[in-house]
This record gives structure tokens, sequence and C-alpha cells, in this order.
């Protein structure tokens, strides 16, 4: 119950800000541990008792525990061009599981204690992490290009631009147009407007897409 508790809270603010791994999966991740370091202290008492070359080692189930949480973290993890999300969901299924390995053992203080660390973590140190980059808009071109235009020469003229690429894609359609797609950051959108600007202006661009992020 314990374990469900405290899992829970941070699965809750996982939840609620919509990632791929919310409530019932940290729930599920930290009563699973909790239940796997009971089996590992309490789950051979009577074979220990009955066979004398019986080895017992409390730490060998919670090792694999730690070890295979992996695959489900790195299945919360979104890797796009240069964009990596889920970073912190699979840290949190990391750490729910390692709440339930000592909620298992019976240090229910430090578990409790953790539990407020992650919570400040996910929540305040978020919030922080917005202020700080408050100044900050990220800008997606989505351009048809001609196949006049020559590419590498316009790459050269949009980096002359006070602009940071983040990421950035081409692809050819069916129709001969060279697609490109630019995630940039800038420190103030009037860089981005200038920018689109100037786009607007080339005569061999077929179509022009921007929006905020």
């Amino acid at each position: 119950m314990i374990a469900l508790i405290l899992a829970g809270l941070i699965g809750l603010e996982r939840e609620m800000n919509r990632h791929s791994a919310g409530f019932r999966t940290h729930i599920l991740v930290g009563i699973s541990s909790c239940l796997m370091m009971i089996l590992s202290i309490n789950g051979f008492d009577q074979f220990i008792q009955n066979y004398d070359n019986v080895q017992f080692d409390p730490a060998r189930i919670p090792s694999y525990v730690i070890s295979g949480i992996g695959f489900l973290g790195a299945g919360t993890i979104i890797v796009n061009g240069r964009t990596v999300k889920g970073l912190t969901t699979a840290a949190s299924i990391w750490a729910v599981a390692g709440l339930g390995l000592i909620i298992g053992i019976g240090m229910y203080k430090e578990a409790i204690i953790t539990t407020v660390i992650i919570l400040i973590s996910l929540v305040l140190l978020n919030k922080m992490e917005k202020r700080i980059h408050k100044k900050n808009h990220q800008i997606v071109f989505e351009i048809k290009l001609t196949e006049d235009r020559n590419t590498a020469e316009f790459l050269e003229q949009i980096q002359s631009f006070p602009i940071e690429i983040k990421e950035f894609d081409i692809t050819k359609d069916n129709n001969g147009f060279r697609k490109i797609k630019m995630f940039i950051d800038v420190t103030h959108k009037k860089k981005g407007m200038s920018l689109h600007e100037w786009l607007l202006e080339q005569k061999d661009i077929e179509k022009i897409k921007m929006r905020f992020h």
C-alpha cells in the first residue's frame, strides 16, 4: 500500500502533464518492484531452513529489477532527429522501481523523503526551467522549394540569420518539389518573423508554413 501511494503520487504528476507513462504505469512498477524485494527477502526461508547447501543472496532479484526496468523506460523515449522526448518520464519510472525496492525492504522513511525530492524535481524545477527558457521560442518552418533553387545556397542564406537550427529534414515529393522542415530556436519572435518575411520574398518557394511552439 505504501508503494502504491508513493508511486501513484509520482505517476499522477506524469498523468496530469499527459506523458506516455502515467498513473497506472508508475503504480504497477512501484508495487511490482516492492513485491520482488519482498520475494527476495522472505520467499526462500523454507529452503534455507530445510537445506544446508542453499545459498541466499537477497540482492540478486533486486539487481535484475534495476537493470530490467530499462526496457520500459526506453519505451517512453521518443527520438525525432536531434529532438529527444521522454527522458524525464523514463527516469521517473526507474526512480519508482527503486522506491518499490526500498519499501519492500522496510525503509519507509527513506522512501517518503525520496518521493518528496522527486516530486519537487518534477513540479517545481519544471516551472523554474520554463521561466529560464520563457524568452526562447521554437519555430517550425515547412518550405517547398522548386527544382530551380539550389538547396546548398538556400541553406547558406538561411544560416546568415541570427537563429539556431535545432533540426533539419529534406524530402522530395512526387511532384518534384523539395520539402524542407526546420526546427529553429530564436531569442525573440521578431528574428523568426524576419526570416519568414525573407522567405515570402523568394520567388522559387512554392509553399511556406510557420508555427510557434
